[in-house]
């Protein structure tokens, strides 16, 4: 047994939730592979087979178990190693239309590559071709809704991703060995999770700990009235994803490490799209666990972390109402900027009917944006200046020159530059927006005051030569910086047994 082997087996054996959706282990005399959190008896060492991935242990030719679920496994964050240009195309390829090789070449140009190097990278971080890969995605929500829903199956496979019942039953039955109507009766005995009669109710899993209360405390401050609520430790919002409109709501479920995200039925053509919105907004794919060990070692930031240790990074559903909302929230308090945001939204999104009377507006479009134009937002109350940023942020959408989505461009400090360089956004918002829409775990704000008075009263340059210790997780840092109270006078320590001063109380100052 080699030393990888046996560690992986003693982690396996403790059944600590902190490995779930690290690695999955694949047993040769069952021809299953589980999570390691699964409750079965612990089979064998020497008929455990261990892969990093679902789509690595489905492709050696191993089942998913029935019991432990693999598809609920928490996913690897992009930036859980080296392999983050994988992932994020894989996030392209799972939230696309994507559709065999012009897919692959479609894709391969937003990232600026080949088809050909596009292959290389999926392969080399995660042993499977994009194509395999895509059908591993497919077939595990297909599990999930089959499962879970009582959806007819040709829903399912549309649902899921495949494009004709025919194609899905196939699929399943050469990677499964059985038909999908014979899974759906094998967990009758589950009972599924319901919603009302227009919509449908998914578990999305993460790694524990999970600090709901104060993800719904952040979003709740900045929610954009008509768009967004958070109300009875839940939050809901309206949806456009294409031409799929609709509205959400999600909630903490009461057992198990997993939020329930309840959809509309009309929004089913864009489910893989939503599913993976949703986990970026809530930060579901976070690796709590190497974030609190690599923050903890700083004794300025360890009483907050081990406060609050469940802390993430609120993303964004759309990234250009992200990127809105921060420039309407430069210079101004987080309650003026969620007024600002307010009537813009009133002005320029689109109606939507929902049984939620708070929500009645889409998101702001960028072409609505654009069509508007700066007079007719300055009439809003917005200054001029800011006024043509945003057009300016909206014409860059529209154009594909600036994409704010966390899955388009596999550089996010090149995203921060375009950023900056439009007019009226500077580099504290640039980061801003980059930390929550493009998802990038190591954006650093510098210039925010709220950072700078929980260090003691530091200079920007002095922020930033101090962040250093906090790579790869500065955004992390961030969050946990905006909770800290504030010292009255104190400084960092210079060096790390510096003994840490008491602190006084402030907040931080994010739009």
């Amino acid at each position: 047994m080699t030393r990888d082997h046996r560690r992986l087996y003693n982690a396996l054996t403790a059944r600590d939730a902190r490995f779930d959706g690290v690695f999955f282990v694949g047993v040769t005399s069952t021809g299953i592979y589980c999570r390691p959190i699964c409750r079965v008896k612990a089979p064998r060492a020497a008929n455990c087979r261990f892969y990093d991935s679902a789509q690595e242990a489905e492709q050696a030719g191993f089942r998913p178990c029935l019991r432990c679920r693999p598809e609920l496994a928490p996913g690897n964050a992009p930036v859980d190693d080296a392999g983050r240009i994988a992932r994020l195309i894989v996030q392209r390829l799972w939230e696309g239309h994507f559709d065999g090789e012009a897919g692959l070449e479609a894709i391969a140009d937003e990232f600026a590559l080949s088809s050909r190097q596009i292959r290389r990278i999926v392969r080399a971080q995660l042993r499977v071709s994009p194509i395999q890969l895509l059908l591993t995605r497919r077939l595990l929500l297909a599990k999930q809704l089959l499962t879970e829903t009582r959806w007819p199956i040709a829903e399912v496979a549309f649902a899921s991703g495949f494009g004709s019942l025919r194609r899905f039953n196939d699929a399943f039955a050469r990677r499964y060995g059985m038909p999908p109507s014979r899974l759906r009766r094998s967990g009758e005995r589950e009972v599924p999770l319901t919603g009302s009669g227009d919509t449908t109710v998914l578990q999305l899993a993460y790694r524990p700990p999970y600090d709901w209360e104060g993800m719904l405390e952040f979003l709740a401050a900045r929610a954009l009235a008509g768009v967004e609520l958070v109300r009875d430790r839940a939050y809901a919002r309206t949806v456009r994803l294409g031409q799929a409109e609709g509205w959400i709501r999600v909630t903490r479920a009461p057992r198990g490490d997993a939020l329930l995200l309840e959809f509309t039925h009309s929004l089913m053509p864009a489910l893989p799209a939503l599913l993976g919105r949703v986990r970026a907004l809530f930060d579901l794919d976070a690796r709590p666990d190497l974030i609190r060990k690599r923050l903890a070692a700083d004794p300025w930031l360890a009483p907050a972390v081990r406060a609050c240790p469940g802390l993430r990074v609120p993303g964004a559903f759309h990234g250009f109402e992200l990127g809105l909302r921060a420039i309407l929230g430069q210079q101004v308090t987080v309650a003026a900027a969620t007024t600002l945001a307010g009537r813009v939204v009133e002005a320029l999104g689109e109606p939507i009917a929902t049984p939620i009377p708070e929500l009645d507006r889409l998101s702001p479009s960028p072409e609505r944006v654009v069509r508007a134009g700066v007079q007719a937002i300055a009439r809003l109350g917005i200054v001029a200046s800011r006024a043509r940023s945003l057009v300016a942020l909206a014409e860059a959408e529209r154009s594909g020159e600036l994409r704010l989505e966390g899955g388009t461009r596999h550089d996010p400090e090149e995203a921060i530059r375009r950023l900056a360089d439009l007019p009226g956004v500077g580099p504290w918002t640039a980061h801003y927006i980059a930390m929550r829409a493009l998802r990038w775990p190591d954006a650093f704000p510098r210039e925010d005051i709220g950072i700078r008075r929980a260090l003691g009263g530091v200079t920007a340059d002095e922020a930033e030569a101090r962040s250093e210790a906090w790579r790869p997780w500065r955004s992390y840092a961030v969050l946990f910086l905006w909770r800290m109270p504030r010292p009255a006078t104190a400084r960092p320590p210079a060096v790390p047994r510096t003994r840490i001063r008491r602190r006084a109380s402030a907040l931080g100052a994010a739009p």
